[in-house]
């Protein structure tokens, strides 16, 4: 019988999911991830490890995940193909599985020369998408790549990145097609800040019924000061923050700033509820986890439904 993770019952039921990301430290004092894991318990239905986020070096993803899990937390194990080949990728699909990790991201990775490691090889051995085929296949038909019998199968709810905000917008829904296809159950998007630019890329996807195909949670990042918002705005590729947000935080003082940056946050959780095929927010709170209680109690996320951790 196929076990599915608390996540995959709270979006099969229905309900307008709540994720939320956190990261692993810069060390191995593992009271870190206890303390976001504290932090967010409660008021999320799953959350997001990053694996080496921005290529630089940090404790593993799957050490971190068990971590938060025994702390009561669903993890989601994010794992890049930047640094595995496919058979340590395989094998820490396995691994998770072992340790009872039912979610997990499939995902390019962050280029290493954006690390503090830029001389490291980088791997892709495997592209996310044949990443997505391997772990349905390995879910699905208990088989590795190549064809050899597995004596167990890994339950994983498989996830997916989606950027409506890289150009050319047509070839971002082809693209999530392409990963729905291979076997993806849910998608997370990046952070979202045009809500005209996501109106026209959810069109898209609805117009070709991906989102019954596939579940879709709209990426949040609540912004805590006007330096914040022109940094990712010129310097992170794939983002698209308008200058209206970014002129609206200059125009408060800097103390109140990380608080108009939740009420930003909060405009745009409104607005995603009423489009059409969302199925819930992921809330990328960096190296903010505290804001996120206030969020999901202020946006009005509390209820929804048994399976919240």
């Amino acid at each position: 019988m196929k076990k599915e993770s608390n996540l995959q019952k709270i979006l099969k039921e229905g309900h307008f999911a709540v994720t939320a990301e956190a990261g692993p430290p810069r060390g191995c004092d593992p009271e870190i991830m206890y303390k976001k894991a504290g932090i967010l318990k409660g008021y999320v239905d799953a959350v997001n490890v990053t694996d080496n986020q921005t290529a630089i070096v940090r404790m593993s993803s799957l050490a971190a995940c068990s971590l938060v899990q025994q702390s009561g937390v669903e993890p989601i194990l994010q794992m890049v193909v930047r640094d595995r080949n496919r058979i340590a990728l395989q094998s820490d699909v396995l691994g998770a599985a072992a340790l009872g990790i039912t979610n997990m991201m499939c995902l390019s990775g962050d280029h290493q020369c954006f690390g503090n490691q830029p001389g490291a090889m980088g791997v892709f051995d495997l592209d996310s998408i044949q990443l997505i085929a391997a772990v349905k296949k390995m879910r699905d038909e208990s088989k590795i790549l190549g064809g050899d019998e597995l004596t167990s199968a890994p339950q994983m709810f498989i996830g997916a990145a989606a950027n409506p905000f890289a150009d050319p917008l047509p070839f971002r829904v082809t693209r999530l097609a392409k990963k729905v296809k291979a076997g993806a159950g849910f998608i997370q998007t990046q952070c979202i800040y045009n809500l005209a630019r996501f109106k026209e890329f959810m069109k898209m996807v609805t117009d070709q019924g991906l989102d019954r195909k596939v579940y879709i949670l709209a990426g949040i990042t609540p912004l805590k000061s006007a330096g914040m918002a022109k940094y990712m705005a010129r310097k992170v590729a794939g983002m698209d923050i308008p200058e209206e947000i970014i002129r609206r935080m200059e125009g408060v003082p800097k103390a109140d700033q990380p608080k108009e940056g939740i009420s930003i946050c909060l405009e745009t959780i409104a607005a995603l509820k009423k489009i059409s095929g969302v199925s819930g927010i992921h809330i990328m709170a960096i190296e903010w986890e505290e804001a996120v209680p206030e969020i999901v109690s202020a946006a009005g996320l509390m209820n929804r439904g048994a399976g919240s951790v």
